[in-house]
């Protein structure tokens, strides 16, 4: 139970920061072989270009609209 409240407890510190994105929907997809999290804001993306954030954060953009995320070792950056 303590590991369940710990986790909403991090998604709603999340929260103010996702709806600043203006995003209506999100689509989270995990690749655990490759330990990489995309996240869509739009389905397709039709992303045009990409800027890289930090170590392996990577915004897909279509013109200056971010429609995408990835992460890279996203079990790395989030292990206890």
């Amino acid at each position: 139970m303590a590991t369940a409240t710990a986790a909403i407890k991090e998604i709603f510190a999340a929260l103010p920061h996702i709806k600043k994105t203006g995003a209506k929907h999100l689509w989270f997809d995990f690749d655990k072989e490759a330990d990489v999290l995309y996240v869509s804001m739009e389905r397709p993306q039709n992303a045009t270009d990409t800027d890289i954030l930090e170590d392996g954060v990577f915004l897909r953009l279509r013109g200056k609209k971010i429609v995408g995320m990835t992460i890279t070792n996203i079990s790395r950056r989030f292990k206890k």
